[in-house]
Order: C-alpha cells, then sequence, then structure tokens
C-alpha cells in the first residue's frame, strides 16, 4: 500500500477504535469520549499493542505517516489551547476578584506544593528527569501538572451537568481561568532559555505591541474577517513563540487571551470547539499515545502515578476546602467544587508534552503525569453527580 492508503487506514483506526468503545460500552457515566479517546491512543501506541503486535504498529504507523499524524496534531491542538485562552473571562474574574484570588490561589497552591514535594523525591533517580532539565525545573513542571484544571474539559463537563451557564457553574470558571494563566505563566518561566532570552524579550515586546494594535483593529472589523484575522494572529503567535525558545503552545494560549470571546458568535465558538474536538483532537490522544511507553520504567511508573494522583487530588481538595472555610461558603459546596476542579486530561496532557519537547521530563514521568491526568480526570463525574444532586437538594 501506499502512504495515503495507510495514513487513511490510521485515521479509520483512530476515529472507530474509540467511539466504539464508548457508544458499545456505554462509557459516559465515568469515560466521557474524549477520556476514552486518551485512552485509545495509548492502547494504539508502543507500550501497549505496539508490543503485542509489533508489526502492526511498523506497517500502520511508519515515519511518514507518523509525520503526516503530527501535523494534524500540531495544528488542532494549536486551535484548541487557543479557544481556550479566548475562553478567559478576565473581567469577570477582576469583578470577584477577592473570591476568586483566595479559591483560584488555594485549589493552586496546595497541590502545587503537595506533587514539587514528590518531585523532589523523584530528581534523585534518572529514570524521571529529562536530560536538559535542572532540577528547579523538573520540580516546578511536576508540581504544576498536579495543579492544573483543564479549562475546555471543565466546560464541557459542566455543560453535561447541565451548571455551565448558572451561577455555581461561572464561579467555577473564574477559578479555572485564573489557574490556566497562571500554569501557563509558569510554563513560560520553566522554558525561559537564558541564552535565547533576548529573541524572547523581543517577542514578548512585539506580541504586546501588536496585540494592542490587534484589539483596537478587531473592534471595528466586520464579523465575517474576525475569524481570518484571529488565525492568522494566532499562527504568527504560534511560530515567534517557537522560534523564541518558548513552544508554539504558549504562543497560541497568548494568541486566544488577548482577545475577547464577544467579538466572535458564541454559538460559533462553541461549535468550533465542537468541531475540533470532534474532527481533529483524536489524531492529538493518538499522537500522545505513540509517546506513552512504561517498558523502561514497569511498576514504578504505575507506583508514581498514584503517588501524584494522591497528591493532585487530596490538595486540590484541601486547597478549596479552606477557600470554602474563609469566605463562608454552604456545607458541601467546597467538596462539589474541589472535585469539578480535579478534571485535567487535555491541558494537562498539553503541558506535559511540551516539558517531554524539551527534555525537562522523561517519557516515563510523562506516563506517569499521563496516567495521574485520565485517573483524576475519571474520577470527576462519577463522584460529582450525587455531590451535585445532594447540593441542589
Amino acid at each position: 500500500m501506499n502512504t495515503t492508503e495507510v495514513f487513511l487506514i490510521a485515521m479509520l483506526i483512530i476515529l472507530t477504535v474509540p467511539y466504539a468503545v464508548w457508544r458499545l460500552g456505554r462509557t459516559e457515566h465515568f469515560a466521557p469520549l474524549v477520556v476514552v479517546q486518551i485512552l485509545t491512543g495509548i492502547a494504539l501506541g508502543p507500550g501497549v499493542l505496539g508490543a503485542v503486535f509489533p508489526d502492526y504498529y511498523k506497517f500502520v504507523f511508519a515515519p511518514p505517516v507518523i509525520q503526516s499524524l503530527n501535523g494534524i496534531a500540531w495544528w488542532a491542538v494549536s486551535l484548541f489551547v487557543f479557544i481556550a485562552g479566548m475562553e478567559l473571562d478576565l473581567r469577570a474574574a477582576w469583578a470577584h476578584r477577592k473570591e476568586t484570588s483566595i479559591t483560584a490561589g488555594l485549589a493552586f497552591g496546595f497541590p502545587f506544593v503537595l506533587g514539587s514535594t514528590a518531585a523532589t523525591v523523584m530528581v534523585g533517580e534518572a529514570l524521571w528527569v529529562g536530560p536538559q532539565a535542572l532540577n528547579w525545573q523538573f520540580v516546578a513542571g511536576v508540581g504544576m501538572s498536579c495543579s492544573v484544571t483543564a479549562l475546555p474539559i471543565l466546560m464541557l463537563f459542566m455543560e453535561k451537568l447541565a451548571i455551565l451557564r448558572q451561577p455555581l457553574g461561572q464561579r467555577i470558571l473564574r477559578y479555572a481561568s485564573i489557574d490556566d494563566i497562571a500554569i501557563w505563566g509558569v510554563l513560560a518561566i520553566i522554558l525561559m532559555d537564558w541564552q535565547r532570552v533576548g529573541k524572547q524579550a523581543l517577542f514578548l515586546a512585539l506580541f504586546a505591541g501588536a496585540a494592542w494594535g490587534l484589539r483596537r483593529a478587531m473592534a471595528k472589523l466586520p464579523s465575517t474577517d474576525r475569524w481570518y484575522v484571529a488565525l492568522i494572529w494566532l499562527l504568527l503567535c504560534a511560530f515567534g513563540a517557537d522560534w523564541c525558545g518558548l513552544h508554539y503552545m504558549v504562543g497560541a494560549f497568548l494568541a486566544g487571551v488577548v482577545l475577547d470571546a464577544e467579538w466572535f458568535d458564541q454559538d460559533q465558538l462553541d461549535l468550533l470547539r465542537h468541531h475540533v474536538l470532534l474532527v481533529m483532537m483524536p489524531v492529538f490522544f493518538l499522537s500522545t499515545g505513540l509517546r506513552t511507553s512504561w517498558g523502561v520504567g514497569g511498576a514504578a511508573v504505575f507506583l508514581m502515578a498514584g503517588v501524584l494522583l494522591v497528591a493532585s487530588v487530596v490538595g486540590k481538595l484541601a486547597g478549596v476546602h479552606l477557600a470554602g472555610r474563609i469566605l463562608g461558603w454552604k456545607p458541601g459546596e467546597a467538596s462539589l467544587i474541589g472535585w469539578l476542579l480535579q478534571t485535567k486530561a487535555l491541558i494537562m496532557i498539553i503541558f506535559a508534552n511540551v516539558l517531554l519537547d524539551k527534555q525537562i521530563i522523561t517519557a516515563d514521568t510523562f506516563t506517569a503525569l499521563l496516567l495521574m491526568a485520565v485517573g483524576s480526570t475519571m474520577l470527576t463525574i462519577p463522584v460529582v453527580t450525587p455531590k451535585l444532586a445532594g447540593w441542589r437538594g
């Protein structure tokens, strides 16, 4: 078969297998489709099916096919992160800045401290630390991974639970939005290449000036032109960030943050996010799975994933419960919010992908973080559903 035919076979597998598992297995209650896609990507990679059937893996995922899939994955995740940036409502967070800052700060800080503590123990083992990492970069990266809340996945979950447009849902979005900003800010610091700091300073200066001009121009553009200009802006920012040594995903997120979602039709924005998830993001999930390997670390990878999962869950719940006591929330409110903020999935996987690309973590650490993210996300719906019913009652 030629490369085109093998590529189409790979795409057929990517789209068919997770959908069949999700629909026939009726996993929606504990594993929504996005989680099934991530797990399927892991199963199709070299760590599972590729190890059992190496000939299948070499045939379907030959280097030319991988190269083509990577191109789709880069564009898909750039769009997804860009949309996540656009959906951050910084003005709402500022209007409720006391409550938002206390809750977001504690929800971010507690799991960061616990995750960083676990990472400090991991530093002594070559199995975990990437060849290009300084110890502080590794510790901060793992700590941040435990603090992540995936804003886009959180929105999908709250929409499913019918609380997205309610006051509770909007509060939770504010908390997650502030944490998202902190996550990408710390990532930019971790990736700061002091040998290329001049390039990075130039990029940030040009970005600030261009963003100011773009915001003035966007408000005057016809609505039909705004999407084209926004996509051009996305590509320029992604290229600039990657050129200066940050990462194209950092640029994509920054490109979205400086745009106001109100400039775009909300229904169109929701549809774009839905279609990116439907049409292109499964390819990114597969490329994530292709990086997943636990052949070297063995049981240690699963053990570390469990340790990080505990640090993430306990830290997030402890931080939110403390915020609830300080702010005088109703009984059960802190537990409900804390569990909803557990959703990691996509954003944490994107975050870990960047760390792996920059060789700050190893493939074993990446796999442990991936398993932690999937486990944390799968806990959310089963735990939150009865809590939400009791809270409403």
